[in-house]
């Protein structure tokens, strides 16, 4: 069992970044209006949020530009409106993900960009290329993280593999992604602890990306924290694709760390995130989701049915199961 003090003892290794914009994003293909963005940028400063992610940088050739929204290809004068040259403790963070990116064009150097974290996202079978996106991202001066996707799925013998290779890159963090929301408390602290050992071994720091399909996104950060994860992301009122994601307000709430503070997060949320709501946008837990966490499923399925306004879960259940 975990010392008390693990919990609840300030640590300035700890750092907070929000991802509201971009895993949000895959609820309203990422159409926010300016002035959302904008005081999310100050609420972030003012709740002394670390990292701020503004989308992905998505290819323009994969990706209609018509069909989405601005930050799901996080264009650097975009960024500018909203940053300038953002002269503020908040760094600014970005996703390009295996595959969707064209990376070597899209990501400048980093001396012309207001962008300070590249967060590649790739599945197992995919580390050599996220292996030279990392490399190119630091040659242009960059931090980079890595999110290993649907680690739910992966062999820990393969995970093993990625991670000691990941590690021999400039990687600064290697992540942990519950992509499908169906880890509990004790596996995902099994899975921090061969991602640290990994992370002691190269020098590397560890980083938590937790979904809430059946409701345990708050305490697998928790737990993470207590084992030692330094890099711990969330969104306000826990936006994010289908169940959504750990919120924002309940881990600043949790952290003792004096530079954070929950007010100007509520404050947004009473501002916008529940305007959102009204104008129909749909995120977080129900059952469609917490079915497909349970059979450790894509969430697919659950937001069709979401978006297709069914309730009928015993039906859908059988759907899944007999597709599983």
């Amino acid at each position: 069992m975990k010392e008390v003090s693990e919990l609840i003892d300030y640590r300035s290794d700890i750092k907070v970044v929000d991802a509201t914009l971009r895993d949000g994003g895959l609820v309203n293909d990422f159409y926010f209006p300016d002035e959302f963005v904008k005081d999310l940028y100050i609420a972030n400063q003012k709740a002394g949020v670390d990292y701020m992610e503004f989308g992905y940088k998505a290819s323009k050739e994969l990706f209609d530009v018509d069909k989405f929204g601005k930050w799901k290809f996080c264009n650097e004068d975009d960024i500018r409106a909203v940053v300038g040259d953002n002269n503020t403790d908040l760094k600014i963070a970005v996703m390009a993900d295996v595959g969707r990116c064209d990376y070597k064009n899209d990501i400048i150097e980093k001396k012309n960009s207001a962008i300070d974290l590249i967060r590649i996202a790739t599945y197992i079978h995919t580390i050599p290329e996220a292996v030279d996106m990392i490399e190119d991202a630091y040659k242009k001066g960059y931090q980079t993280s890595c999110n290993i996707m649907a680690v739910s799925n992966a062999r820990e013998s393969e995970l093993s593999a990625a991670l000691d290779i990941l590690g021999k890159t400039p990687v600064d963090v290697f992540y942990v992604v519950d992509s499908f929301g169906s880890l509990y408390p004790e596996q995902i602290a099994r899975l921090d602890d061969i991602y640290l050992n990994f992370a002691a071994k190269y020098g590397k720091k560890v980083g938590i990306h937790a979904h809430n399909n059946l409701q345990l996104a708050f305490a697998n950060t928790v737990e993470s924290v207590g084992i030692g994860v330094d890099w711990l992301d969330a969104t306000y009122s826990s936006m994010g694709r289908g169940a959504g994601n750990c919120a924002m307000e309940l881990l600043l709430g949790f952290l003792r760390n004096p530079k954070y503070e929950v007010y100007p997060v509520l404050q947004f949320i009473e501002k916008h995130i529940n305007k959102l709501r009204e104008d129909g946008v749909v995120w977080g837990y129900d059952l469609q989701y917490l079915l497909t966490g349970l059979l450790n499923q894509h969430p697919r399925t659950a937001i069709q049915f979401t978006k297709e306004g069914r309730k009928d879960y015993a039906e859908f259940y059988k759907e899944i199961v007999t597709d599983d």
